[in-house]
């Protein structure tokens, strides 16, 4: 269950069961657990415009199923930024194959308030770092920052982000330069013409 190529791979073998013999083959009852398990991977993996096409493709029925439902809910508090509702889901899953993508979703709301934080501060408390980053303890803080951002540098109580200033500066456009080119092509055309 743990390998989500495989977990993909299967899914789509497992669809036209779903979708083309749907009323000549018997429901299975393992149909929504699934479709839900196939939304939360979709989820986990940033792929909302596949998320929400694969809802499309749901019966309306389907979507008062709780595995469908709680797959809507999150995407719905994901991309409000609710972060807090989406990391409180993981203790009411439908079902208890849904505990390793609610694993790889906190994942990934984690990355992206990192993301985020990244860019908006230079340097922030390891208590306010570990609110933001919804870590209950600063042992679970240290660990991600260790895994998952080596260059970020602990000091002094403080978490120090490694922001690439030394990049090199956007270039001007030449725009005096390029109008007059653009006209030149224009006049050509018309003269080709």
């Amino acid at each position: 269950m743990e390998d989500q190529d495989a977990f993909e791979r299967d899914f789509f073998q497992l669809k036209p069961y779903y979708t083309d013999a749907r009323g000549r083959l018997p429901a299975s009852p393992q149909e929504y657990p699934i479709l839900g398990l196939n939304l939360l991977r979709l989820l986990v993996q940033n792929r909302i415009a596949e998320f929400h096409t694969e809802l499309e493709l749901l019966l309306q029925s389907a979507l008062d199923n709780p595995c469908i439902k709680h797959a809507v809910e999150l995407e719905q508090s994901f991309m409000e930024g609710a972060y807090h509702r989406v990391l409180s889901a993981r203790q009411t899953v439908p079902d208890a194959t849904y505990a390793y993508f609610m694993d790889l979703l906190a994942k990934t709301v984690r990355d992206e308030i990192a993301g985020c934080s990244e860019k908006a501060y230079d340097r922030l408390s390891t208590s306010d770092a570990r609110q933001i980053l919804l870590f209950s303890s600063d042992k679970e803080l240290l660990q991600y920052v260790e895994k998952e951002h080596p260059e970020w540098e602990m000091k002094d109580g403080f978490i120090i982000f490694q922001k690439v200033k030394d990049s090199v500066p956007c270039k001007e456009i030449p725009s005096l330069q390029l109008i007059t080119q653009t006209l030149s092509y224009a006049r050509e055309l018309e003269r080709i013409v």
